[in-house]
């Protein structure tokens, strides 16, 4: 790749390319300035960790109640969630698909 002239260093100073702003994002926006995010990375790792959450009690949902993995793993998930904050009671797998 050849060397930047120097207008071009100048204009790509502003520019993060790891960080690039999608230009469809006017509920993120929504959700960034209800709740005083700072951080736009924070609100997308969060948003991420729900979807993998909601993901792994569909797929927990789909095993048979009385199956000793689904009941270990349910309780774990619980736990976990219950000591991030994230639920109020450690009841059931409705809690966890409540997650937004």
């Amino acid at each position: 790749m050849r060397k930047l002239k120097y207008h071009e260093q100048k204009l790509l100073k502003k520019v993060n390319f790891y960080d690039w702003k999608r230009t469809n994002n006017v509920r993120e926006v929504k959700v960034l300035r209800k709740y005083v995010i700072q951080n736009r990375e924070d609100y997308t790792k969060y948003n991420k960790i729900c979807g993998y959450i909601t993901k792994l009690v569909s797929k927990l949902r789909l095993l048979p109640e009385n199956d000793e993995f689904r009941i270990k793993m349910t309780d774990e998930l619980l736990d976990k969630l219950y000591d991030m904050g994230l639920i109020n009671y450690k009841s059931s797998l409705a809690e966890c698909e409540k997650i937004t």
